[in-house]
């Protein structure tokens, strides 16, 4: 990534408070061109929980100063209960943050440096809340850049998937809760900084215990779901994200539903800011967020609408392994979407495999080991660990396949596969997992996109119903979207299977489903001639890096910010398990300790989070233990029996 000096000297202040109507006062970080007083220039808000101080630190050097340099106010502001923010956070995207955010930008388009204009970005978190802050309209919100994002809380986001239980949401609900257990810097706040964190450890709750009350689709996962109402969004939206990530399906949803002005834009990322995530290729995002901003908030014709509605990576085919530092593919481009140019090529599950006719299919049991799902990485793959999807031979060696012969001619596709089955059950409550499957000449087989489904949703998340046992149903998976090459001489696997553990918790009992017949529906887009001629994108760019110095002390992974003198330390253990012929020894328990200190000023913080359960109930058990040196503040506990609602 190339360090680029800018046209406009940056000024950054590093903590500003922003005056709520309630009294409450809000933290930020600004990054401003020195001459913002003379030539107001607009306004740039990221609005998240993550802690601007020392949390989100080093990405916020990388891209926010740049912003500034090119004629922008970067702003990060801290959420109500977060970092050095006033008040207390009760859970994700509440209605009061998103009134809190309306403050927050009339107050920006106020200041004397900004020119009335206002635009969110955000990845995650902040790429959720630019969405639910545009439906409510603001006057000064021009346009949003959403990123790694979705329009729908329950059925596209960590806590559920296909009605099934995610144990992503553990594992998010994990780092919030510890995250949120953190002091604000007294640096910053002064001798508050006690009563801020006292209050804070007091009154955090346990977040996973509230969204495991709703195992449904309900009002509290319709609420900050955009996809409610698409036509509450009045300003125009660049939607992000890439194919590596748990999140990108909301983008072609977002083309299709959102009237305004739109684009979408798919890499092989995985989680993380286009100009320097991975897998690579990065590109230059920076820029490509210019053009945006240019157009919508200055009225500078950057032809930026005259681009394509969508520009999406189509990955070639590689080698499956658990961490890729880059997938080789190519660029293609959709005028509209959906696309015309996207056909749907439709394989038949059959005694042969999977074959373009309909043929016989003698009915297939499938009951899989509880274990199978060992070879599924990470929900949401960040792309810097081993947290990808690894070779899925072993997987499916334990699931119900069905194969191609060896193609003759490539397959792209490009959007959503679609698995339509016909199936009966043994159990009134059962799980299926659909993965689709690029098998190399060698036999490794790479994935390249899943669903699951909780069987009692088969007719909606809403009003989930028990299967009535031998009762035969027509079901339809919908698989994540991709963009992904099929060559010559491999063949295409569906792999089913009613477990798939870790990412999903298993059904209350061992349930054996028949196969009766099926078809998958391939999104089939036939290479364009006119890929070839777009135009390339920039290579990545950014503001001068803030990089730790990182030490390792008594087992733990230290870093310190030494612009501020902070060291904060993070450590913890994770246990996923479940035996292969047992449902209900399903396990997951997480443990995190975190440290922050400065000179003799030293906090340390305990968390932990344990999810069992029985056939009838969820069981849920958190702690919390904090510490001001060898004090201890607070020690909080939580047992919940929490029942299970077709799950």
């Amino acid at each position: 990534m190339i360090v680029k000096t800018f046209p406009r000297t940056v000024r950054a202040i590093e903590h500003t408070l922003i005056p709520l109507k309630d009294g409450t006062m809000l933290a930020a970080r600004i990054w401003l061109p020195d001459d913002a007083e003379l030539n107001p220039v607009p306004a740039i808000l990221e609005y998240l929980p993550y802690r601007k101080r020392d949390g989100t630190y080093e990405r916020d050097a990388l891209t926010h100063p740049y912003l500034a340099g090119h004629g922008y106010a970067g702003v990060r502001v801290d959420i109500r209960g977060s970092g050095e923010s006033d008040g207390l956070l009760f859970d994700e995207y509440a209605k009061q943050e998103q009134d809190d955010g309306l403050e927050v930008i009339e107050w920006l388009a106020a200041q004397s440096w900004c020119s009335g204009v206002v635009g969110m970005m955000g990845i995650s978190w902040g790429g959720f809340n630019g969405l639910q802050i545009a439906a409510r309209r603001p006057p000064a919100l021009k346009a949003i850049v959403t990123i790694c994002s979705t329009d729908d809380r329950y059925a596209d986001d960590a806590h559920y998937m296909g009605g099934a239980l995610l144990t992503a949401g553990l594992e998010w609900a994990s780092f919030f809760f510890g995250s949120m257990c953190l002091p604000p810097d007294p640096s910053l706040v002064g001798d508050r900084w006690r009563a801020m964190w006292v209050e804070r450890l007091e009154n955090v709750p346990l977040f996973f215990e509230t969204w495991l009350r709703h195992q449904r689709r309900d009002d509290y996962w319709k609420h900050g779901s955009v996809c409610e109402d698409y036509a509450a969004i009045q300003c125009p939206v660049y939607a992000v994200g890439g194919w590596t990530d748990g999140y990108k399906n909301a983008i072609p949803r977002l083309l299709e539903q959102l009237s305004v002005p739109r684009r979408g834009l798919i890499g092989p990322w995985a989680c993380g800011y286009p100009h320097f995530a991975l897998p690579g290729p990065q590109i230059g995002f920076l820029q490509v967020m210019l053009r945006w901003w240019d157009y919508w908030l200055k009225g500078i014709d950057t032809d930026v609408m005259d681009d394509p509605m969508l520009r999406a990576w189509m990955t070639e085919s590689v080698k499956p392994a658990r961490h890729h530092g880059e997938l080789p593919g190519r660029w293609v481009a959709e005028s509209s979407w959906p696309s015309p140019g996207v056909i749907s090529r439709r394989l038949f599950l059959t005694d042969e495999g999977l074959r373009t006719e309909a043929a016989a299919l003698t009915p297939r049991p499938i009951c899989s080991p509880q274990t199978v799902g060992k070879c599924s990485g990470d929900w949401v793959p960040f792309g810097h660990g081993s947290d990808q999807a690894g070779d899925q031979q072993e997987d499916d060696m334990r699931s119900l396949v069905f194969e191609t012969p060896q193609l003759h001619a490539p397959i792209e596709i490009l959007g959503a596969a679609t698995v339509t089955l016909d199936i009966a059950s043994d159990r009134p409550i059962a799980n299926l997992a659909v993965r689709l499957c690029d098998v190399h000449p060698s036999g490794k087989s790479m994935r390249v996109s899943y669903g699951l489904l909780n069987l009692t949703h088969r007719d909606g998340h809403e009003a989930p119903a028990p299967l009535v046992t031998g009762e035969r149903y027509t079901v339809c998976v919908k698989l994540n979207d991709a963009g992904s090459v099929f060559p010559v001489g491999h063949r295409i696997r569906l792999a089913l299977s009613t477990a798939y553990w870790p990412i999903m918790w298993p059904s209350p009992e061992k349930a054996t489903l028949s196969i009766l017949g099926g078809t998958i529906d391939l999104p089939e887009r036939p290479p364009q001639a006119a890929d070839a001629r777009l135009s390339p994108l920039p290579g990545p760019e950014s503001a001068l890096p803030e990089k730790p110095t990182i030490i390792h002390r008594n087992g733990m992974r230290i870093e310190r910010i030494d612009r501020i003198g902070l060291e904060l330390g993070v450590g913890g253990k994770s246990l996923f398990h479940v035996a292969d012929d047992d449902p209900l020894s399903a396990l997951v328990d997480l443990q995190r300790t975190q440290t922050m200190s400065r000179g003799t000023w030293q906090i340390r913080t305990e968390t932990q989070m344990r999810l069992s359960c029985t056939r009838n109930a969820f069981h849920l058990r958190g702690s919390l233990r904090a510490f001001e040196g060898v004090n201890k503040i607070c020690s909080r506990e939580w047992d919940r029996a929490i029942p299970r609602d077709f799950l």
